[in-house]
């Protein structure tokens, strides 16, 4: 019989996940960060870009090659919460993932402080939510993961900061009483950032405020490993307890 898809810590620390012939599949959306310049073909090599979801995708994948784990990245660069509503049908619905990751509102802040009339007039927590009540009528079962948005004071970010601050915590509180309402994974990447500027400065793990550098990026992988795996199995504990 097949493992469950949600388990709590201590039932990874008693038993291993059995092999199961049923594709796995864990689905990143987003905009550019989650993008990593992935390639647009099914060329293995390039599907997966070059950031977070892609670490992701290569531990997991080399950790447990008998689950038949399937890992797919539909961020496009640019994207708003608006921009993954007119698609969701098609670039989520029907890929009927089992874990959905998404990462969302930088852009949303981004776009409406370079020009307030590029994008049309919208609450974006609204929107989210019906975003994810459509996906909550369509898949059920899905494990929801929500990346909270984040930024750091380098560049534009920098110059315009009494701007950006403002928006972009608006976001995360947004995306905060979502994750709860929806009963989602909350990945508190701002949270991750501040504490890693502690260690470095600002532009060692976020080169322009908003795009991570190679190190920014695996901080993002070890926390989302670390809260998802609190809830699958697949991950075991010695991920989740890190």
């Amino acid at each position: 019989m097949a493992a469950p898809l949600f388990a709590s810590t201590n039932a990874l620390k008693k038993e291993r996940m059995p092999k199961d012939s049923k594709s796995f599949t864990l689905l990143f959306q987003g905009d550019s960060i989650t993008d990593g310049n992935r390639g647009r073909t099914e060329d293995p090599n390039h599907i997966m870009g070059h950031g977070y979801a892609f670490s992701i995708a290569s531990r997991l994948g080399a950790d447990y090659p008998e689950r038949n784990l399937h890992f797919i990245n539909k961020g496009i660069s640019g994207n708003t919460i608006l921009d993954l509503t007119a698609r969701w049908q098609q670039d989520t619905i029907d890929l009927k993932p089992d874990v959905l990751s998404i990462l969302a509102g930088v852009n949303d802040v981004y776009f409406q402080l370079k020009d307030k009339d590029a994008l049309p007039a919208y609450n974006f927590e609204e929107a989210y939510r019906k975003l994810l009540t459509t996906t909550r009528e369509h898949l059920p079962g899905v494990l929801l993961v929500l990346g909270e948005p984040f930024v750091l004071p380098v560049g534009m970010v920098k110059e315009n900061l009494a701007q950006w601050m403002p928006e972009i915590k608006q976001k995360q509180e947004a995306v905060k009483t979502l994750a709860k309402e929806f009963d989602a994974v909350l990945i508190n990447y701002q949270h991750v950032f501040t504490e890693a500027c502690k260690k470095a400065a600002a532009d060692y793990w976020i080169w322009d405020g908003i795009h991570p550098t190679v190190p920014g990026h695996e901080l993002m992988v070890r926390e989302w490993i670390r809260q998802v795996g609190k809830h699958l199995p697949v991950i075991t504990s010695r991920y989740s307890s890190k």
